[in-house]
């Protein structure tokens, strides 16, 4: 199987919302977002960030083919971090080393524009699959103090 990892283009916010909305309702318990209440916006902030090619803001996409087939978030904040967001692969393209790849096209990108930028992700505690990928790559856990219950967060160490 040949994966391609890339940035999305402009014309390519509407696959993009195709397998977001997947996502939330394959997975509804490893994201913060409700799929029925996603359906009612009528278009995503990550939308607009993929058509105007926000260099702060990229989406990176898995591609089998012509097929999206997983997602991954970038977010640059202030204080040079960033955070990963909205990581997902197809149920049937899962546990092929797609996921790892795409984070590790996001963390290359990521360098690439931001010179020694720290990144960081969230994880829900019952996520575990998505936890133990995230300590294979190279995340470690650290404090959260704004959602201490909710969620697992954690720091890419190089």
């Amino acid at each position: 199987m040949n994966i391609n990892y890339r940035s999305l283009l402009p014309d390519e916010s509407k696959l993009y919302r195709s397998i977001r909305l997947e996502s939330l309702s394959e997975f509804p318990e490893s994201f913060c977002a409700n799929y029925h209440d996603a359906l009612k916006i009528e278009k995503f902030r990550t939308e607009n960030d993929i058509e105007q090619q926000s260099f702060e803001r990229f989406v990176f996409g898995a591609f089998s083919e012509e097929e999206l087939i997983g997602i991954c978030v970038f977010v640059k904040n202030e204080n040079n971090t960033g955070h990963i967001y909205q990581m997902y692969v197809k149920k049937e393209y899962q546990g092929k080393n797609i996921g790892s790849g795409l984070i590790h096209s996001i963390i290359n990108e990521a360098n690439k524009r931001f010179n020694g930028i720290e990144i960081f992700l969230e994880v829900t505690p019952q996520n575990s699959k998505a936890y133990h990928l995230y300590k294979k790559i190279g995340f470690e856990e650290v404090i959260n103090e704004i959602n201490p219950d909710n969620s697992i967060t954690m720091k890419y160490i190089e």
